[in-house]
């Protein structure tokens, strides 16, 4: 299922990356604007670097720009920044927004949201579960982080505010049970799309992770072949820490997707590319900012554009 980069998505990614594309862009043009050279390109990796591609992807990158300039030295400065702007569109190509098709003959598209407290995973759930209502689609939302209750009452207010249904349990009742519950009454209801918000895991608690594992075999287990998507929420703001956080995650439970959020408060946009380069698991779609329609689905040129902007 593909949800539309509306025309307004460049510009407000654009936005986002103001502090990002201040970081790499203003400063490759300063680099580029004197005389180009084998030292003015060894300092693109620093640069790179300081944008928070990551090591890998930095010394990758700024390799292949050598060898595009040794092959053609005319190249100047808004030519080589087309160069590496399209050299960073083809290492994030393989991500895209495209999500799975709703099932409908065997039941709702059931797609799990996990990841860290604080990364603004119950709000990426109000703000997907948005995206498929003005799609036309049916949605209910499950609380299943029950260990915090605020957690709970934020995707409640969410769910008012757009109008979606919800289904929550108790305090610190089992999230499997939520889950469970959540499918039997999207099923009942003839719902498009079930959005199931976890406990934010931490990453290094192991049991937290296999209570997360139980949630995925009681989907399975009413509806086959769900959770259809596990989306994981990562904080722009975190870094390469972010990294980190998606290859344990992944480790645990593989995820088909990421969202990444708080682009407009970081000045580590560039993160994005390092986690393509490193894990191959696409960036579905990117917080813009807090409003429910700041959240665009992931466009690979429009976003390497306005990275270097």
């Amino acid at each position: 299922m593909v949800l539309n980069f509306l025309k307004t998505g460049y510009a407000k990614v654009k936005s986002a990356l103001t502090k990002t594309g201040s970081l790499l862009g203003q400063k490759l043009r300063s680099l580029f604007q004197g005389k180009i050279d084998e030292e003015t390109l060894e300092e693109l990796e620093q640069l790179f670097y300081e944008s928070d591609l990551g090591v890998k992807t930095a010394v990758e990158l700024t390799e292949r720009v050598k060898e595009i300039y040794r092959k053609d030295p005319s190249l100047e400065g808004e030519a080589l920044i087309q160069e590496i702007r399209n050299e960073i569109t083809q290492v994030l190509q393989p991500s895209s927004a495209r999500l799975a098709d709703i099932p409908k003959e065997k039941g709702p598209l059931v797609i799990l949201v996990v990841g860290v407290n604080g990364n603004g995973k119950t709000t990426s759930v109000a703000k997907l579960a948005k995206r498929f209502q003005e799609a036309g689609n049916k949605v209910l939302v499950a609380a299943a982080d029950t260990f915090r209750a605020a957690a709970v009452e934020q995707l409640d207010m969410w769910a008012k505010r757009i109008g979606a249904d919800i289904v929550k349990g108790a305090p610190n009742c089992d999230p499997a049970a939520v889950a469970f519950d959540a499918l039997s009454a999207g099923k009942a209801r003839d719902v498009d799309v079930i959005l199931i918000d976890t406990a934010g895991r931490l990453q290094t608690r192991t049991d937290l992770m296999q209570e997360l594992q139980k949630i995925k075999r009681t989907c399975h287990k009413l509806i086959p072949n769900s959770p259809h998507e596990t989306l994981l929420v990562l904080d722009a703001t975190i870094g390469q820490n972010a990294v980190d956080q998606a290859k344990i995650f992944h480790q645990f439970t593989p995820v088909s997707g990421l969202i990444l959020t708080k682009l407009d408060g970081s000045s580590k946009g560039g993160v994005v590319v390092s986690i393509q380069r490193e894990l191959g698991i696409p960036v579905k779609f990117i917080g813009v900012g807090e409003g429910v329609e700041d959240f665009e689905p992931f466009d690979p040129e429009s976003f390497a554009s306005a990275l270097l902007d």
